[in-house]
């Protein structure tokens, strides 16, 4: 259509010289008296015109003058429609092959716009006088088609006296949604395409300069209601909210008020776009106001005569078969049979585009989008700058030049229009109460959640592996936390715990090299070997909890710890009760010298690590440790941790442990006064005193820390309780063994066993 339209600033400046030829002068009859006709050509087939030509208006400049005196003045508009006839009948004329040689002519009136008398042309120019219903003098004008209807109403008004005769009217406004009522109005046609995507095609241009706040402006008349519906409709899906709406009634009484009212809400409202859809003039509101293209208008009543003449042109082609086959001569046709052709109307005119009149073949309506370019001031000049099109995809509707849009003197970027500021990524929107969904606050998200996006209603919480960045925009992924072999602190515990078993070992060495002196025999040989080997090993099964846990680790962990410290501290036992034993055996007769020397406190161990075994036989055979993951003790890490598996028989193994712990420090406890040659008992009662101290410490420690804190108190506990062993019980011998050999002999050994029985009497 834009290129259609414009076409008729040339054709006007043409056919503007010859507008004094086509306003005729009223003719002599009478019946024609009272016509108000205002232009005329002759032609065998007549198109009446009712354009808007003039209104009259009532001159109260001369402040002196009373009403019925007042000056009348006449308001010319318009008179690019009458041109745009005639240049197309001219046209069609001319072209003597495309209707054979019949010519058009037209009648043009003036349609008054105000109230009933919109009804007094036509109803003349039917009746021929309008006190003379049912009259006419016009048998010998043969009028076929009706041009009429600026506006809605307009086209209401006068289709309602037409249908009476079955007169087709071609409208040459904008699409009314009223008029397309075919019950109410079977013979009216549109010429302006369907406009069903207007209230879209505003709601995208909104969306494109990303305004979310607006005011409304409509007109109250049936097409206001309709499009205030369909914007209300796409501008909710769009989340798009109304800043203030107002509706303009139609009665010019009001209209002081409304003024004061519309500009009252524009002043106050925050909004800075605005939507107007009015038929009528708003010079008095903020800014510039246009109304629709004249020559939009103009373009569309051009596309009327090439309709009448197409359906001209088949009714002719229809005729000329019937005459073919002897049926008849042409004869002109009658209003009622033109709908037939009219109807089924389908041509290209001059500008290529598609003419259908049939609304539901009729094509969707495309928008161009106009900027008015006011610099220098006054120029006001529209400019295309983009183009709304319903046939295009989906996300190519819309297309904007923002380069070419001149906005208001002063403005150097798009205009905001927003109730609240987008919320940046790291936030959400919260809706404040009891206003409009446009209007929020932006909240931050909470911990380990994130938005992505602007203006997001709800921050998105970070899969469990993952966690939220500082500005919380980002899931990163979580670093896997174990205790390592090549950080500091499991690096300094390796260390530890190969020393210590290398040391533990290089006492073994001693007490082999050294097994044939008294110190060494004193207190059992083999049961010294055993603890010594016992200690070895509870040194190196810390090593399984540092490093990457795997199945394997995980389930060795608990079964080598639960095995390894059974041995050990079911040995303290066997050394506690044979020391027990051996000041019990000094006296003669006493079955306990038989238990002594058959190596009875021997067997503690095995059956102690027996009883361990099968415990630790029934956790792995009924829910065995495992790998598992912890991803919300640490930020941003994911705890990779041996899983207990069945806490009954992990407490099971631990309580087992603990019992034996308890009996062994009670009868070492009870023994620590025996007059033992080396006074092993004591040591004995101190390492076990040690043992339970750093376990009962170790307990709430270990349940409180989390990650590789937690693994890192539980090596350290390991190391501590057997360290306690290795100090409480060897350190002292390998003193008298290396550095006071004195007291590593038979005599001193008889010395002392005297002074312990001298004590004892």
């Amino acid at each position: 259509m834009a290129n259609a339209s414009m076409m008729f600033p040339l054709i006007s400046t043409l056919l503007l010289l010859q507008l004094p030829l086509l306003v005729s002068s009223l003719e002599g009859t009478a019946c024609f008296s009272r016509m108000k006709r205002r232009a005329h050509m002759d032609g065998d087939v007549m198109i009446a015109g009712f354009f808007p030509l003039y209104t009259l208006e009532t001159d109260h400049s001369n402040s002196d003058s009373s009403l019925d005196e007042a000056k009348k003045q006449f308001v010319f508009k318009y008179y690019q429609l009458v041109l745009a006839l005639a240049f197309a009948v001219e046209e069609i004329n001319k072209n003597s092959d495309f209707l054979h040689n019949m010519t058009l002519g037209f009648d043009i009136y003036n349609a008054d716009l105000k109230g009933w008398s919109a009804f007094e042309n036509p109803f003349i120019w039917l009746s021929g006088h309008k006190k003379i219903p049912n009259y006419t003098c016009m048998a010998e004008r043969n009028f076929v088609a009706v041009l009429a209807g600026t506006s809605g109403m307009t086209s209401g008004e006068i289709g309602t006296l037409l249908e009476l005769y079955r007169f087709p009217q071609l409208t040459f406004g904008a699409f009314d949604h009223v008029l397309s009522d075919h019950g109410k109005f079977p013979s009216l046609y549109q010429m302006a395409p369907k406009d069903t995507s207007q209230a879209f095609a505003m709601v995208s241009l909104l969306l494109h300069f990303s305004w979310n706040w607006v005011g409304l402006l409509i007109s109250e008349d049936e097409n206001g209601l309709w499009i205030l519906a369909e914007l209300r409709e796409k501008m909710y899906k769009s989340r798009i909210c109304i800043a203030f709406e107002h509706v303009i009634p139609g009665s010019s009484m009001t209209q002081v008020f409304n003024m004061m009212a519309i500009q009252n809400q524009i002043n106050k409202s925050s909004a800075n776009v605005l939507i107007i859809y009015d038929d009528t003039s708003l010079e008095w509101l903020p800014g510039q106001i246009f109304d629709m293209a004249m020559s939009e208008e103009s373009y569309n009543t051009y596309n009327a005569v090439y309709a009448v003449a197409h359906a001209l042109h088949e009714m002719l082609l229809h005729q000329t078969e019937e005459a073919t086959m002897g049926n008849r001569r042409w004869i002109v046709p009658s209003p009622a049979q033109m709908h037939h052709f009219l109807k089924n109307i389908k041509f290209y005119n001059l500008a290529g585009d598609q003419m259908i009149l049939d609304e539901e073949r009729k094509l969707e309506a495309e928008y161009d989008i106009l900027n008015i370019w006011n610099f220098p001031e006054g120029l006001e000049l529209k400019v295309k700058i983009g183009k709304f099109s319903p046939y295009a995809p989906y996300d190519h509707q819309l297309s904007v030049s923002k380069d070419m849009i001149e906005w208001a003197i002063g403005a150097t970027e798009t205009p905001h229009s927003v109730c609240s500021e987008s919320c940046v990524p790291g936030f959400r929107k919260s809706i404040q109460g009891g206003k409009a969904v446009c209007c929020f606050d932006c909240t931050p998200c909470l911990d380990n959640e994130i938005s992505n996006r602007t203006d997001m209603e709800q921050c998105m919480k970070c899969p469990v592996h993952q966690y939220a960045n500082k500005k919380r925009t980002q899931c990163l992924p979580k670093a896997a936390s174990f205790l390592a072999h090549d950080e500091p602190l499991g690096m300094g515990l390796v260390c530890m715990a190969l020393c210590l078993s290398t040391f533990t070992a290089l006492i073994l060495g001693v007490f082999v090299k050294y097994q044939d002196t008294p110190i060494v025999k004193a207190n059992n040989l083999a049961l010294s070997y055993i603890l010594l080997m016992s200690l070895i090993f509870c040194f190196l099964c810390s090593l399984l909890f540092i490093g990457r846990p795997n199945i394997v680790t995980c389930i060795l962990q608990q079964i080598t710890f639960g095995v390894v410290f059974t041995v050990a501290v079911s040995t303290v036992l066997a050394k506690t009760v044979t020391v027990v034993l051996a000041f019990k055996a000094t006296s003669p007769g006493k079955r306990m010298r038989w238990l002594l020397v058959s190596g009875a406190p021997n067997f503690i161990i095995p059956i102690c690590t027996l009883i361990q075994v099968t415990l630790c036989g029934l956790w792995l055979g009924t829910s065995p440790p495992f790998v598992d993951t912890d991803a919300h003790s640490e930020h941003g890490h994911v705890i990779i941790l041996c899983n207990k598996g069945s806490l009954t028989a992990f407490y099971c193994v631990l309580g087992y442990l603990v019992f034996l712990a308890l009996t062994s420090f009670t009868v070492a406890y009870l023994a620590r006064n025996l007059p033992d040659t080396f006074n092993e008992a004591k040591f004995l009662t101190f390492s076990m005193l040690v043992f339970c101290s750093v376990w009962v410490t170790f307990l709430p420690v270990y349940h409180s820390a989390k990650g590789k804190v937690m693994v890192a108190v539980e090596v350290f506990s390991i190391l501590s309780s057997s360290a306690g062993f290795l100090g409480c019980i060897f350190a002292p011998k390998c003193y008298i063994i290396l550095l006071r050999p004195d007291r590593n002999s038979l005599h001193s050994f008889k010395g002392k066993m005297h002074t312990g029985r001298n004590e004892l009497s």
